[in-house]
Formats: structure tokens, sequence, C-alpha cells
């Protein structure tokens, strides 16, 4: 099979560390405070994560403000200064082409806190408390 046709769900191991590479960046020109902007000097922001395009020329960034607070402005904020922040990622990051920077806010914590409240309801403790019964016999 010839390997162009090939696609992955998954994505490779190059596009891993890259868009690992990209976040770690982000998160210390952030916390140094290199952009100049009262919002994102007075918000702690938190990159989860990022996920690039298979090109690597597109980085799509998950961020959060600590505790949610201001999350709008804080995105606002990011993409006001998306190309000086693209200009300090890529001189900390060694690629070809500067990934254009989109940003949107994490819903990670939300489905996180959504699953723990299922997982502590009633009919799953039930249900869970039946199986435990079903072991024993």
């Amino acid at each position: 099979m010839p390997r162009s046709s090939f696609k992955s769900a998954t994505p490779s191991h190059r596009i891993e560390r890259v868009s690992e590479s990209i976040r770690h960046a982000l998160a210390e020109i952030l916390s140094r405070g290199e952009v100049v902007d009262p919002v994102l000097n007075t918000h702690v922001v938190t990159i989860a994560n990022v996920r690039m395009s298979p090109d690597l020329k597109l980085a799509t960034v998950a961020t959060m403000p600590l505790g949610g607070k201001d999350a709008e402005k804080t995105l606002a904020a990011l993409e006001a200064h998306k190309k000086e922040l693209r200009a300090l990622v890529a001189r900390r990051v060694n690629l070809k082409y500067a990934p254009d920077l989109r940003f949107a806010l994490d819903d990670s914590f939300d489905a996180q806190s959504r699953i723990d409240a299922l997982l502590r309801s009633e009919q799953v403790a039930r249900d869970l408390g039946s199986d435990e019964g079903e072991d024993r016999k």
C-alpha cells in the first residue's frame, strides 16, 4: 500500500511533538508577560492543549483562564495579539512555517465535572451496588 494513501486516525509523533512544543512556548510567553495586555497580564492563563493540522500550518489552542473568570475577555485578548504570539512562538519552535494560531475555550473541565456528577449519581451507585451483589453469588 502506498504511504500517501495511508491515513491514520491518531496524530503522528511529529505532530504530537510540535503540538507540545507550541503549548510549552505559549505557556512560557504568557507566564513571562511578554505580551503587553492588561487582561493577559492580570489573569493566569492555562494552555490545556494544542491540536495541529496534518500540514503543521494551523494550531488550535485550547485555553482557559484560571478559575474560568473572564474567559471571553481573555479569549478576545489572545485573538487581538495573535500575530505577536505567532512571531514569538516562531522564535522558540523551529519549524519551516510558523503555524497560524486559533484560540478556543477549553471545555474539558466542564466535561470532567459532568462525568464526575454522573458517577456520583444515585442510578450509577445503584447499578454498581447490584453488580457487586452479583459477583458475590
